[in-house]
């Protein structure tokens, strides 16, 4: 510990002795220029002692990463010309590299991955997965300064050695390019030379990009050279047809690309069939019986709602069936895309076979988009197969309302159905190992849901984790506190998320890998192990949401068509969610947890919706907003919405912090009134509050006495100090 401390003060003694002295004046441009024909006279006296104090003084620019290492490469060039200057500047440079890499490893790196691991996961991951690929990327594409390529590489687990001569054979280029600049700029003119250094510099990083991007390629295609087609039959085959792959196919259709649409289940995915459509149909039928049954609560006596479950679920059927032709085979056929109905099998990074009712079919395709969607998931529970269960995909085919409902998984998908189930009348038990629902939300969401829950008869076994069913005696068990518990139910649903959809389409066969979470692994840009490979949706992840595979979709679908000439990152700096529950829990950006967690300074705006006239007259007076922002500003980091219509409710807050507005902006917009949305402002205006200070408010005070002539400017003076020195929150209103 002593040796670093020791290494640490030298480095930055060196550091402040450089810019106490005003050593950076000596690397600028005009300073070379300045003292060119002293340098020349100086290398005539001694031609070896200048290489060596010049090779000397790189290393050490670099080894402390001080700034003027790229002056330093225009000098080398100016003093020493093209052919030694390069070897001075490579050997310097990737010498000067290694010793702050290795400082940085030394003092840094165990403090540093402890403290900010996640904020480096970037970096850790692709160095776990390529780690010599990575940093020659970084190396040869400027992506990074120069300098925090060398700090930040120190730690990761990159070996010493692999560090060295990668960034000397990937820095030779632009050291080169920046050489022979230097040996123009040496001319004092504005000459052809100039210009051509300045335009390969200008257009380096567009070229090395493309050397990068051909020689992956060739290394990931070198198997599959001989099964390359001369040309295709299409410009992009999208394998699946729910949400993430019907937008990508609509996008490559409205371009006019030949684009092909692989199924070999539903069109429309588990979001028409399964998934979002249904179950929001089931939620608003169970919300009728539950206000009936509330009816007297705004003054309606006598109402009375008789519902069978096996009504509901035509009404939900109907519901699918009139959203189907949304997503149907013959619109998108009318859009120009060639639906092909059957199991998909990537048998090259060209070709797809599809196994329909017809006999197999070769498709041939420029790019592909893997958009397979996901499944339940389903846990390996002794007894739980002969006991019977239902999932999500399941849930729809009952037709008799179970008197007793087990719901396995406190998460959105188990808290939706186990309330709409309890509405219609079943006696539903929630089991979630957890201490709470919901929980990738606040505490305090979570815990609003929870007492709805069990004031609607919902019994919510939090913390308890199921070992076994009985199929016998139709009951699960599980440990609370370490003591068993016997749940009995008539109808079990597993409900306990969701996996991706990664077997069975040859993406093994190829080579394409899955992450830790089993999802298809893809880059920034959504390719996949190969270029010309997209993956978007519940089966890239991260985030299983219908709108986020329609996001996704875009960039994969635009990649694919157009990557050779742009290529677009996929953002995910701002995503909503909401789980339709009754309160809406709905979320964007980070919750108080998780900015804990990561040690993220915040601030808490939060208004109750009780206070609300819109919620006051429907009687849905419960839930809250909650705003976190960026202390001492109004920058938005995070919005939480429970209550009724937090799903739109939200949509102003997701809105503002996409396009970087605060809450000054939020506060300043016209509400209609009385709308839920009032919320926002209101919410908004607790953050305003929450600025003023009790030296402000007796500044305001004063003023407006003196005003009224009930007080003198003296006071109004004493108060404008007391305005400035007594910071304390104001009081709150009431």
């Amino acid at each position: 510990m002593a040796l670093k401390g020791l290494l640490l003060a030298a480095i930055l003694t060196t550091v402040g002795a450089f810019f106490a002295l005003d050593l950076d004046r000596f690397l600028t441009v005009e300073a070379l220029l300045a003292g060119r024909a002293s340098l020349a006279a100086f290398r005539a006296a001694h031609p070896v002692a200048l290489p060596a104090y010049f090779f000397a003084a790189y290393v050490a620019v670099a080894g402390t990463s001080l700034p003027g290492a790229a002056v330093l490469t225009l000098a080398g060039g100016a003093i020493f010309g093209l052919a030694l200057g390069t070897v001075l500047v490579s050997f310097a440079s990737s010498i000067g590299a290694t010793l702050a890499f290795l400082s940085a490893r030394f003092v840094f790196r165990d403090w540093v991955q402890a403290r900010f691991g996640q904020r480096l996961s970037a970096i850790n991951d692709g160095i776990a997965r390529d780690g010599a690929a990575y940093l020659l990327t970084l190396r040869l594409l400027p992506i990074i300064p120069f300098w925090t390529v060398n700090l930040l590489m120190g730690l990761t687990s990159v070996r010493s050695w692999t560090f060295y001569w990668l960034s000397q054979l990937g820095m030779l280029p632009a050291t080169v390019i920046y050489v022979y600049a230097g040996t123009q700029l040496s001319q004092f003119r504005v000459g052809p030379g100039l210009i051509v250094a300045l335009a390969l510099l200008a257009g380096f990083t567009l070229m090395a990009r493309r050397v990068v991007d051909l020689v992956k390629a060739r290394r990931v295609y070198r198997r599959w050279a001989a099964r390359r087609p001369s040309q295709y039959d299409y410009n992009v085959v999208v394998v699946g047809a729910g949400a993430a792959g019907l937008v990508a196919a609509y996008i490559a259709a409205v371009t006019k690309a030949k684009v092909a649409l692989v199924e070999r289940h539903q069109m429309g995915g588990d979001c028409l069939n399964t998934g979002c459509v249904p179950s929001k149909a089931l939620l608003r039928s169970a919300k009728l019986v539950s206000q009936v049954a509330r009816a007297r609560d705004w003054g309606v006596g006598d109402a009375r709602a008789s519902a069978t479950l096996r009504d509901v679920m035509d009404r939900v059927a109907g519901v699918v069936k009139a959203i189907e032709p949304h997503d149907s085979v013959e619109r998108y056929r009318r859009l120009g895309v060639d639906v092909c109905l059957g199991a998909a099998t990537l048998t090259s990074p060209w070709t797809v076979d599809v196994q329909g009712a017809d006999g197999l079919r070769t498709l041939t395709t420029r790019s592909i988009v893997i958009a397979t969607g996901a499944r339940p998931f389903v846990p390996p529970l002794p007894g739980l197969d002969a006991v019977g269960y239902f999932t999500s995909e399941t849930i729809w085919s009952l037709r008799d309302l179970p008197p007793r409902l087990l719901v396995l998984g406190g998460g959105p998908i188990g808290c939706e159905l186990a309330q709409a189930f309890a509405r219609l009348g079943s006696r539903v038990t929630i089991v979630e190992a957890a201490e709470r629902l919901l929980n990738r939300e606040d505490e305090d969401a979570s815990s609003l849901l929870q007492a709805r829950f069990a004031s609607e008869g919902i019994d919510v076994r939090t913390g308890h984790v199921a070992t076994h069913c009985d199929a016998s005696q139709r009951v699960l068990h599980a440990t609370h506190a370490g003591q068993a518990v016997a749940l009995p139910f008539d109808a079990l649903l597993v409900a306990l998320g969701r996996v991706a959809n990664t077997e069975g389409y040859g993406l093994e066969t190829l080579g394409i890998g899955t992450t830790a979470a089993r999802t298809v692994d893809t880059n920034t840009f959504l390719e996949t192990a190969y270029p010309n490979i997209y993956a978007c949706g519940d089966v890239a992840g991260p985030y299983q949401f219908t709108h986020m595979a329609s996001h996704q979709a875009w960039y994969a679908a635009v990649n694919a068509l157009f990557g050779t000439f742009r290529r677009f990152r996929a953002n995910y700096r701002v995503v909503p969610w909401a789980t339709f529950t009754d309160p809406q829990v709905a979320r964007v950006g980070l919750s108080e947890d998780e900015a804990r967690r990561a040690g993220t300074p915040y601030a808490v705006a939060r208004y109750r919706l009780d206070d609300l006239d819109r919620a006051i007259a429907d009687g849905d007076a419960h839930g809250f907003v909650k705003v976190l922002t960026r202390p001492g500003t109004d920058a938005i980091l995070g919005v939480t919405c429970v209550g009724e219509h937090a799903g739109e409710t939200i949509a102003e807050f997701v809105l503002a912090m996409t396009h970087g507005l605060g809450l000054r902006k939020v506060l300043s917009t016209i509400h209609i009134y009385p709308t839920f949305a009032e919320a926002n402002k209101y919410a908004a205006g607790v953050w305003r509050r929450g600025r003023v200070t009790s030296g402000q408010e007796r500044l305001l005070t004063a003023f407006h006495a003196w005003q009224r002539g009930a007080g003198g400017l003296g006071a109004v003076l004493r108060s404008a100090v007391a305005a400035v020195t007594d910071t304390r929150p104001a009081p709150p209103l009431e």
